[in-house]
């Protein structure tokens, strides 16, 4: 048994959810805060049997898309100023994190 944690942009989140569901999976949907951007995630937990991970995958993949966003950065409070950009950057967002861990032990009560 392996659980799938998968980190998405929001903008994903119910494509996922609803692909998800159609192919017979269960999974959490927990709402989640990215570092770098400070923008709203979801982390979705899937549990599912080790010969099912690569169907899992292909779904993340198929529903998660990367795309460009022109993000404004955050003034340099305290930090160095050297090295701050005044203007808006083009940076890539969306797409999935994946990581797939062993199960040791699942139980459902």
């Amino acid at each position: 048994m392996k659980l799938i944690l998968t980190v998405i942009q929001d903008k994903d989140s119910n494509k996922l959810l609803n692909a998800l569901v159609e192919n017979n999976f269960r999974a959490t949907k927990l709402a989640s805060t990215g570092g770098f951007l400070k923008s709203g995630n979801t982390t979705f937990m899937i549990g599912t049997e080790d010969i099912r991970v690569e169907k899992a995958m292909q779904i993340i993949k198929e529903n998660c898309q990367s795309r460009d966003q022109l993000v404004a950065p955050v003034s340099p409070m305290g930090g160095n100023a050297d090295s701050y950009v005044p203007y808006p950057v083009e940076v890539e967002v969306g797409g999935a994190t994946v990581f797939v861990l062993p199960v040791e032990q699942f139980k459902q009560f």
